[in-house]
């Protein structure tokens, strides 16, 4: 039986149930041309806030596919950057096969800073996706995490009351964010036990 005052179990989604594995997309371009994936990776982070923007649907996808493409120095078409910059992806079997078990108790919410190329040529074929009644997404809703109206988006969801969520991400910050709103949160850590994290919280 639960022992806890949760409706609501709230997913990162990076580094939770997926693995995010940026060297996919360096070695890729590496083998396009030598260097040219270091040279990208050193450009995408030194400009971190255009990913910001594009997260939240600031930038258009074109206008962010031809900053890219122009990093890149055209070496490649907009189609293979999109597959090449989408394929980063791979399943945390731990986290994920404790959805259907979690689905029967709680709702189940995906809030994810991402972008529609992400979304559309990464990970919106992976199956467990259908365990989520929402996924909120900040390309969709135009704030990212530690934003506090994202949070508030999952609430306007949800209808249930602060307290009533449980929220676990990667980043510090992002639950920390979480906690000032009245949820509670856990850091996961990819080396960590998730069902242990679910069994310490009484969630399982």
């Amino acid at each position: 039986m639960t022992k806890n005052n949760y409706k609501v179990i709230v997913f990162d989604l990076g580094d939770v149930l997926l693995n995010v594995d940026s060297q996919r997309l360096i070695d890729k371009l590496n083998n396009v041309e030598a260097g040219l994936g270091d040279r990208f990776h050193l450009l995408y982070f030194e400009n971190y806030h255009i990913h910001c923007e594009y997260e939240k649907n600031n930038i258009s996808r074109e206008e962010f596919t031809d900053k890219m493409l122009s990093w890149l120095n055209f070496k490649i078409s907009a189609e293979e950057f999109f597959n090449f910059y989408s394929d980063l992806f791979s399943p945390i079997d731990e986290t994920i096969n404790l959805l259907p078990l979690l689905k029967q108790k709680y709702q189940l919410v995906l809030l994810s800073n991402t972008n529609f190329i992400h979304h559309k040529y990464g990970w919106e074929k992976y199956e467990f996706l259908k365990y989520f009644d929402k996924m909120i997404l900040s390309h969709e809703v135009g704030f990212r995490k530690p934003e506090k109206k994202i949070y508030e988006a999952v609430e306007n969801f949800t209808g249930s009351y602060p307290f009533e969520h449980f929220f676990i991400d990667d980043l510090l910050e992002n639950v920390e964010a979480a906690k000032s709103l009245g949820w509670d949160a856990a850091q996961y850590l990819k080396n960590d036990s998730f069902t242990y994290l679910l069994k310490e919280w009484k969630i399982i």
